[in-house]
């Protein structure tokens, strides 16, 4: 499946228990910035895909972004940057 967003928002691969997602995704929203939340834990398949990004690690958050690049847990400068870029 393909997960690259639309091109001025984000996918964010999270987990329920992870405070760096949760921290992002207030971030993002009170910036405006959409993204759509894929919980590694519930969709099958996406936990090896952010293994795979990650060196081996399901370190979350993982981003992906419109140009297919991804970044692990990112701040919030960043996401901005590489969104309107």
């Amino acid at each position: 499946m393909d997960y690259t967003p639309d091109a001025g928002s984000i996918t964010m691969f999270s987990t329920t228990w992870c405070g760096y997602c949760r921290r992002l995704k207030s971030q993002l929203d009170a910036k405006g910035i959409g993204y759509t939340e894929i919980n590694i834990e519930e969709v099958e398949g996406t936990a090896e895909l952010v293994e795979t990004l990650n060196g081996g690690n399901q370190t979350v958050p993982t981003v992906l972004f419109n140009d297919g690049s991804s970044a692990t847990n990112p701040s919030l400068a960043e996401v901005q940057n590489r969104v309107a870029a």
